[in-house]
């Protein structure tokens, strides 16, 4: 079976190298088939030595500063990290809660992205966006140039938050004719799992049937969650998740 590839971003010190080793043990546990782990960061200390690290890309003319979360389109140009073929992108901040293959299997050769998430009565007056979140998506490495040639051409637009309020909202544009997964495979912590107040302080959030990766979009990181999180009001806090740290372990 062809290999395939799995990368994740890093850069700052929001997140540590656990947080990557953490992914990569929990992407090895869960995917069957032959598989490169690529880590694209500006500080490859203290990382697995199996990690592939690609290098943190220079600006190509982002003027909001760099690094900047618009190097997700920067992942899509030709020659990036000499991949080629499948590639799963995962953020650092989601637990692998099942069997990744089928995130391979699905559609194969197609761009595929969750379907962001929006507030119930957004998506029960079918006012949901076709907007992805770029938390976990797959494309072509090799076959996605045109995106980033659009990206380099309309750069003004991407960073401009009035029109593309985030990168994920230019990254789906600039891909065009997005893929969604299925809505069980890919669960968010806050929109999926905590309960509505006032039940968020009673009760301990589960984890639903069928999915296979839970993403902590936000706050809290999946450390916090296992521990609890407060929160800024009532209605964001979160009871401890000591089951979370089955998944999201080295």
């Amino acid at each position: 079976m062809e290999s395939v590839n799995v990368l994740c971003l890093k850069w700052g010190d929001r997140y540590g190298p656990e947080y990557v080793n953490i992914l990569f043990r929990a992407v090895s546990r869960n995917l069957k088939r032959p598989f490169r782990f690529h880590c694209c960061t500006d500080n490859p200390t203290g990382l697995d030595p199996v990690i592939e690290i690609i290098p943190f890309p220079v600006n190509p003319g982002i003027r909001r500063g760099w690094p900047d979360i618009l190097v997700k389109l920067a992942i899509l140009r030709d020659g990036f990290g000499s991949l080629q073929g499948p590639t799963l992108f995962l953020d650092l901040d989601v637990a692998i809660t099942g069997a990744l293959d089928p995130f391979f299997d699905y559609k194969p050769g197609e761009f595929c992205i969750i379907h962001n998430w929006v507030n119930w009565r957004k998506t029960l007056l079918g006012r949901r966006p076709a907007v992805g979140n770029s938390s976990v998506f797959r494309f072509e490495a090799g076959k996605c140039h045109y995106a980033y040639e659009i990206f380099l051409r309309e750069m003004h637009r991407a960073e401009d938050r009035k029109i593309f309020n985030t990168e994920q909202a230019f990254l789906t544009y600039a891909l065009g004719n997005p893929q969604w997964w299925p809505d069980e495979w890919v669960r968010s912590y806050k929109w999926n799992l905590r309960p509505g107040f006032p039940l968020n302080l009673l009760r301990i959030p589960r984890l639903p049937e069928g999915c296979r990766i839970l993403v902590f979009h936000g706050r809290p990181d999946p450390d916090e969650a296992i521990r609890g999180f407060k929160g800024r009001k009532l209605h964001h806090r979160i009871l401890p998740a000591p089951w979370i740290a089955e998944y999201w372990k080295l």
